[in-house]
């Protein structure tokens, strides 16, 4: 079977990853992607083969309704004539039109509500799979009809978390002459989903820049460069791209003002703080409601220094990842056999 998978953003790497190393043994396995944030660098890191069709046009929706059209005729034309059986992708919305156009079937995942695209892609897809805790009748009010919603079991990130989970509990703790670690993740600047302010955390990571070691994962060059200016000297801001296990294993408290990385986190059991400023997900509310991590769109400096002392590292989530594994079999058993019969659903 020639499988194609569109990753257009970072955080579907690593939720694709062990799935295309289990599949490429006996399937073929076609990789597009687009260069957004740290995508090709963490495709470049896993070594998997990709081929990059079309980029990014930023926040402007006009630009984006072009460049949406565009990167469907590119991907398109690209893909005419390989022989794909079926597409799967999370939050790509390109990729169920696509795959309508090639005449293939398409499995669609997302588990972001307020996400604009949905509204084409549940339409497109032959198959829509979204977290349990994500309201269904929101998936409907966007265009999926009932009989094609697949409920799978837990989070996004337990799909994959369950294989790495082992890596990150057995971490030794930071030995008291060292100063703990905080990885902090910045709004994303270009996402057409995000509403809320830009560089607000600026004083806060000046603030804390001198008590901890504080790493900064930039959302690709521009806010790498933003970063790097001579005011927020002192703080880590790597040159390439780190790998989930290593960031979380050597992370005494996470800060996020995104959706993925932070959920990543929680789930491992890493002390964490939202900082998100949109209105949340039902996934996040589901988290923060758990105890997983805490909500504070705007935190100061003493803030994170009493949760930091306040907090401990917790065993990866049991549950959660067990959850994580089922689902993932389930995602692949409707990818392979486009013939199953989705009963519970």
């Amino acid at each position: 079977m020639k499988i194609w998978i569109d990753l257009t953003n970072s955080p579907h790497v690593n939720f694709f990853a062990g799935m295309i190393r289990e599949l490429q043994r006996d399937h073929e396995m076609l990789l597009t992607c687009r260069p957004l944030a740290n995508t090709i660098e963490l495709l470049d890191l896993f070594r998997f083969p990709y081929q990059i069709v079309g980029k990014h046009y930023g926040k402007s929706r006009s630009r984006k309704a072009l460049g949406f059209m565009l990167r469907i005729w590119q991907l398109y034309a690209f893909l005419r004539g390989k022989g794909i059986d079926v597409a799967i992708s999370h939050s790509s919305f390109y990729s169920p039109v696509v795959a309508r156009l090639l005449g293939v079937r398409s499995i669609y995942l997302n588990d972001n509500e307020h996400a604009a695209g949905n509204l084409i892609s549940f339409r497109f897809a032959n198959i829509v799979m979204v977290p349990e805790f994500l309201d269904r009748g929101k998936v409907q009010k966007q265009g999926a009809k009932p009989e094609k919603i697949v409920s799978y079991p837990g989070v996004k990130e337990g799909v994959y978390l369950w294989q790495n989970a082992e890596n990150v509990k057995d971490r030794k703790p930071n030995s008291s002459n060292s100063k703990r670690t905080i990885f902090i993740r910045p709004e994303p600047w270009t996402a057409q989903y995000y509403k809320g302010e830009l560089n607000f955390m600026d004083d806060l990571i000046v603030g804390l820049k001198d008590v901890f070691k504080v790493v900064l994962l930039p959302r690709g060059e521009v806010q790498e460069s933003y970063y790097r200016q001579d005011r927020f000297r002192g703080i880590t801001v790597p040159e390439k791209s780190i790998s989930l296990i290593e960031i979380m294993a050597n992370c005494d408290l996470f800060i996020g003002a995104g959706g993925t990385m932070t959920r990543e986190a929680a789930v491992l059991g890493v002390p964490t703080i939202s900082i998100y400023q949109d209105e949340l997900l039902d996934v996040d509310r589901f988290l923060i409601k758990k105890g997983f991590m805490v909500h504070q769109p705007k935190p100061d400096s003493r803030f994170v220094i009493s949760f930091i002392d306040s907090s401990e590292k917790r065993p990866p989530d049991k549950e959660l990842l067990e959850k994580g594994h089922e689902a993932y079999q389930l995602m692949k058993n409707i990818l392979l056999d486009g013939s199953i019969v989705l009963q519970d659903n």
